[in-house]
């Protein structure tokens, strides 16, 4: 049973610990800063499990800007399309779920928080526009938000291709 309790996660300095949370912060507010003047929503629920990996485990290969971006607009194009043809149902939201990861994971572009996109699709019930305001637009803005915070910190992101 205590390997279920184990951390596997390194420990972290207060100094990294304290970046981790405001880097996330930033990107957050950016996007609702973002929002709030261009009239365009980008805040969804997924991109604050997004910020999670960009800024507390940037090194992941979830958290690589192909998979953070592709993962984000391959899952919600399938909910999308999905939702056009089933019925509003638990069955078909869970249809939607399995199918959105399977192709995350067969294209190599799996983010955790795409998962969720699927969800918010169901619930949200919007237009496809909704792949670009919030979606695409807004999973960009927070790599280039990512790369520009881990640039002043010093810290590289995204990950360089090892040959």
């Amino acid at each position: 049973m205590k390997h279920f309790f184990h951390r596997h996660q390194q420990s972290a300095s207060w100094r990294e610990v304290g970046l981790h949370g405001i880097g996330a912060m930033l990107a957050i507010a950016l996007l609702g800063a973002l929002s709030f003047y261009t009239g365009n929503p980008l805040l969804i629920a997924p991109f604050g499990a997004s910020c999670v990996l960009l800024f507390s485990v940037p090194d992941s290969a979830l958290a690589q800007p192909a998979n953070v971006v592709g993962g984000h607009i391959v899952a919600t194009a399938i909910a999308l399309l999905m939702h056009a043809f089933l019925p509003n149902d638990w069955w078909a939201v869970a249809l939607a779920v399995g199918i959105s990861i399977s192709a995350m994971s067969l294209l190599r572009i799996t983010h955790p928080p795409a998962g969720a996109d699927p969800i918010v699709v169901f619930a949200a019930d919007p237009a496809i526009a909704f792949l670009v305001f919030p979606i695409t637009l807004g999973a960009v803005a927070l790599v280039l938000i990512a790369c520009l915070f881990h640039a002043g910190t010093k810290k590289p992101y995204p990950l360089r291709r090892s040959e």
